[in-house]
Order: C-alpha cells, then sequence, then structure tokens
C-alpha cells in the first residue's frame, strides 16, 4: 500500500480504531523492548538509550533527559485511549500507561541525582509539559501522584521564570549558560505558560519569536539568537520539530492574530518541511533529530482538530499527520531479534527513523536501534488516532 493510498478518506470511526490499534502496538513495542528498571529496582522504570543495550554505558552514559520527558507525553496518550476504552494497551496483567508514566517521572528524578532541575531550559520544558498532562490524567483517573507533578512543575516554573529575561529584546535562555535564547527553548515554555494560566508571559514569548526568528518570507521558526563576543548572530536553521510548541502555544492562546498566525503556519510547514510530491513531513536522523518529525506531528494534530482554525488549514494539518503516520506504519519491520520474553509474545515492531525509509535499511537486524526514533513513530501514530 503506498503512501498516498494510506492518506486516502476512510470512515473517521473505522480510521481512527485502526491507528489506535497500531499505536497500542508502538506501545507495547517500546515499553517491552526498551523498559527498564533503574538498578533493578522496584517501582522504577527509564527507557533505554538504544538495544541492545550494554548495562554499563546504561547505568553511566547519557541518558537523555528530554527523550524520557517524551516517552511520559507518549505514555499519557496511550493512557487517555485506556481512559476511553477502559483496556489497559499492554494487557490487564501489566500496569496501565498511567502508572508508567508515574513510575518514570519518579526514575528520571531519581537518575538525575534527585533532582528535575538540569543545565537545559528545553528539556525541563518538555518534562514540565508532559507532567502537567499526566496531572490532569491522574485527575481523571483518580490516580495517587498528583502532589508529585505538582512538585515536579513548582520547581520547574521557577527556573523558566529565570530563563525568561529582557535581554535579547526577550525569549527565553536555551541553557544555563545564558548565551543563546531560542526557538527550542523558547516555543515549549510559551506553551506551558499559555497552559498554566500565565498568558501574559506566554504572549510575549510568542510575539518574541514572531519578531525575531519568524523567517519572512519562508513562514517558519529559524533556530536562535546567539550571543557571541559581545555580538548578537541569527542561527537561520530551520527545524521540524520547533515549529510544534510554536502552533501549540498559537492554538492555547487564541485570538485572531494567533489564530492566523496558526494557519499560516501550518500551510508554511507543508510547503517547507514536506518530503517534495508528498504530503509527508520529512525525518531528521537518529538522536536528537529522531524525536522531531513526531513533536511536529503531534501539535499539527491539534490544529486538525481546532474548529477555530479555517477548513483548509484543518485538512493540510490532518492530510499531514495522517499522511505521515502511514508512511511510518508502511516502513517498519518486526524484529523477532530483540524480543526480551521467552514467553510466547507477538514480535516488537522497529520504526523508520526515516518514514519513507523501510526500516529493513535502516535497522537492518543487528543494528543498535535509538528509542527517540521508536518514540517518534509512537506518538506519529497517537496524534493520527485523535483524528
Amino acid at each position: 500500500m503506498s503512501v498516498h493510498q494510506a492518506a486516502s478518506p476512510q470512515p473517521a470511526a473505522a480510521d481512527a480504531a485502526e491507528w489506535a490499534a497500531r499505536a497500542n502496538q508502538a506501545a507495547r513495542s517500546v515499553t517491552r523492548t526498551f523498559g527498564r528498571r533503574l538498578l533493578f529496582l522496584p517501582g522504577t522504570h527509564l527507557g533505554a538509550v538504544s538495544v541492545p543495550s550494554n548495562t554499563v554505558k546504561g547505568l553511566f552514559g547519557p541518558w537523555h533527559y528530554w527523550w524520557q520527558a517524551h516517552y511520559v507525553d507518549c505514555l499519557v496518550d496511550a493512557g487517555r485511549r485506556e481512559l476511553a476504552a477502559t483496556t489497559k494497551f499492554d494487557g490487564g496483567s501489566r500496569p496501565g500507561a498511567g502508572r508508567l508514566a508515574s513510575r518514570l517521572v519518579t526514575t528520571i528524578r531519581l537518575r538525575n541525582l534527585f533532582r528535575f532541575e538540569n543545565h537545559f531550559y528545553d528539556d525541563m520544558a518538555w518534562l514540565a509539559l508532559s507532567t502537567l498532562r499526566l496531572e490532569k490524567l491522574a485527575e481523571e483517573t483518580r490516580h495517587p501522584g498528583r502532589r508529585r507533578n505538582a512538585y515536579v512543575r513548582k520547581k520547574l516554573t521557577l527556573q523558566f521564570d529565570s530563563a525568561s529575561t529582557d535581554d535579547l529584546g526577550g525569549g527565553t535562555f536555551w541553557s544555563t549558560q545564558r548565551d543563546f535564547k531560542n526557538t527550542p527553548a523558547t516555543a515549549p515554555v510559551a506553551l506551558y505558560f499559555a497552559r498554566t494560566d500565565h498568558r501574559e508571559r506566554a504572549q510575549s514569548l510568542v510575539t518574541w519569536l514572531n519578531a525575531k526568528l519568524l523567517h519572512p518570507q519562508r513562514g517558519v521558526y529559524q533556530d536562535g539568537l546567539r550571543i557571541r563576543n559581545g555580538e548578537t548572530i541569527l542561527e537561520e536553521a530551520i527545524y521540524t520539530y520547533n515549529q510544534g510548541p510554536v502552533l501549540g502555544a498559537l492554538l492555547e492562546l487564541g485570538g485572531p492574530e494567533n489564530l492566523e498566525r496558526a494557519a499560516h503556519l501550518v500551510k508554511s510547514v507543508a510547503r517547507e518541511l514536506a518530503v517534495p510530491g508528498t504530503r509527508v513531513i520529512h525525518g531528521d536522523g537518529t538522536g536528537d533529530g529522531g524525536l522531531f518529525t513526531g513533536i511536529l506531528v503531534r501539535y499539527l494534530a491539534l490544529a486538525a482538530r481546532d474548529p477555530r482554525l479555517p477548513t483548509d488549514a484543518r485538512e493540510t494539518a490532518r492530510e499531514l499527520v495522517r499522511t505521515t503516520a502511514a508512511a511510518f506504519w508502511t516502513s517498519r519491520r518486526e524484529a523477532p531479534e530483540l524480543q526480551r520474553s521467552k514467553a510466547p509474545a507477538e514480535a516488537p515492531f522497529i520504526f523508520s527513523p526515516n518514514p519513507l525509509r523501510p526500516a529493513g535499511e535502516t535497522y537492518p537486524p543487528g543494528a543498535a536501534v535509538e528509542l527517540s526514533t521508536q518514540l517518534q513513530a509512537w506518538m506519529t501514530f497517537e496524534a493520527a488516532a485523535t483524528l
């Protein structure tokens, strides 16, 4: 089945159910293949950076705080579907998605030396956004842990307050070095402020992004402003994922100007960031880039469902989400070599970091598979399941 065939119109209910089933398969593949206890401690859960994994490297090597934050977000997506369907994504005998997400947040703190703060404000913003969503899920399910989630938000809000200054006219610093204000930090912090009723602060950050980093011709947001030897240097790179939280902040704030900008951004993304001749958002490789496409698609799904946007913008966003999801699904492969359980079970799926390249090419048997790329496909299926 081709990408374009996969994106053809289908009955809404059947299509959503199919994508929900696919999201469940991706969720099982990630949690069973990458999920680990920290130091074998009961009640802990963390995603291995790659599989097959080296135990020593896993304990002492990089563990990618912000990948784990997006892992929380994916689990919250699955938890919301569990709540609606009243069935667990991984069967009745295993922990539900909400419980796994709660364990993951606790384990992030343990792995981060008993702190939620780190040196990068964008990392912290992603965790703050995911725990905010987890807190709302907990309220709906009456699941314990809300006090812990509120504690996370309190600690991290203080960090965002200190990083969002008048230097360079506004915006949010990227790191504690305070020499770079950029879209990767400013956009998710703006979205976080908007979702926690700090609307004036959120709007000021969005206004700064529009004034300083919006490319006037291409209609998408550039990377940031760097302070070097007393001079301000524009970093002109344009990354897919940066457009996502900007879009989310525009929609969250609302109002005619923000909504008009959101509609323009959807159209610019389709023109600038889709693979030519398709409606598939291009991939950005492995490592951190392995998350980029999925993050953008997550927020395109919000635009697709927003009745305040013009019909053409909503339909464009919907097509980008579904076509990109279909490409990730079509390019998957089964990976029985990564199956950890000796008991009979479905083999995990492996998803390509590039939606238009088969996973058999990008991740052939024996290759190390990175968590970021698998979360990306999972969150894309979750986005498609909401449409």
